[in-house]
């Protein structure tokens, strides 16, 4: 059994590692309300520009854009595809990154011609380790997410998306749904089905008439691309504060498994102490009457 030395360092140095805990779970909420905030003020932008499309759609039904199946159209593109990838840059956030993995290595299973595209230090990792080719890789970091990088890899993916190099795209993530729980997602980013739009447009006619120029598809293949940004941007935003979700998780359950060492230490110190002092009495006790033993027989 440890001595009482011994289990003294073990709780400190149980102490010291809750006090990293608890300082990361304070950093990674305060990382995510700064992320969510931002996400509700550009949010308002996007939702214009999907109501402008269903306007679009509601004026022009019959209007053909590259970004869209064709109408009236059943093809499948088996073509090339490619994934966008969005993982943390580090670890301690429980599940986080492996269930985006999981979804990632399923989608290469079903489709070997995918390319990936990858953000996040974990997942250039993982890949590069298992031998995995990656077509692209964002060197920037996951952290802190902003809309000038979510339209670089925006214009990375139409770039090859416009040159017919790739025929699906498609962005694993992790859904931010509410402060409870989040949800890995596999989506398909292009082509766009029309009934994404078109399931909630109003019935009756616009009441006034819009004039397009140059024309209606050009019009509509230019607010496409900034949907396109919006949604990667909405993407990043909801992994990164999901990712501080399930950080927040991870520290707070190693916190609670501090408190539950501490305490088990804190009863084998007292029980070792206690020992102790029950061996040091019994001691001094049994000295004291060896003595008084030795000065009878003397007397």
């Amino acid at each position: 059994m440890p001595n009482t030395k011994e289990i003294k360092n073990h709780i400190k140095s149980v102490q010291d590692t809750q006090k990293i805990t608890n300082a990361m779970y304070l950093i990674a909420s305060t990382k995510m309300r700064k992320a969510k905030n931002d996400l509700d003020k550009t949010r308002p932008y996007f939702d214009a520009l999907r109501g402008e499309i269903k306007r679009i759609f509601r004026t022009e039904e019959g209007v053909d854009s590259k970004y869209f199946y064709p109408l009236n159209s059943e093809q499948t593109l088996d073509g090339a595809y490619g994934c966008l990838v969005i993982t943390a840059d580090k670890g301690l956030a429980g599940a986080y990154n492996q269930n985006v993995i999981k979804e990632a290595l399923k989608l290469l299973d079903e489709h070997q011609n995918t390319k990936l595209f990858v953000v996040g230090e974990y997942g250039r990792q993982f890949f590069s380790q298992h031998h995995i080719p990656i077509a692209r890789s964002f060197l920037y970091t996951a952290q802190n997410p902003t809309m000038h990088r979510a339209r670089e890899i925006s214009s990375i993916l139409l770039d090859l998306f416009n040159r017919d190099k790739l025929d699906k795209i498609y962005i694993i993530y992790t859904d931010f749904k509410n402060g409870l729980n989040s949800e890995t997602v596999c989506t398909r980013l292009l082509p766009f089905h029309r009934t994404q739009f078109a399931s909630s447009l109003e019935t009756e006619a616009p009441s006034t008439a819009f004039e397009f120029s140059p024309s209606v598809g050009a019009v509509l293949n230019n607010v496409m691309q900034s949907y396109v940004s919006g949604f990667i941007y909405s993407a990043l935003v909801d992994s990164f504060c999901s990712e501080q979700n399930a950080r927040m998780t991870a520290m707070n359950s190693a916190n609670q498994n501090a408190e539950k060492i501490i305490s088990t230490l804190s009863v084998q110190y007292n029980l070792v102490r206690q020992a102790a002092i029950t061996q040091e009495i019994t001691e001094v006790s049994s000295g004291a009457k060896a003595q008084k033993m030795k000065h009878n027989k003397g007397v």
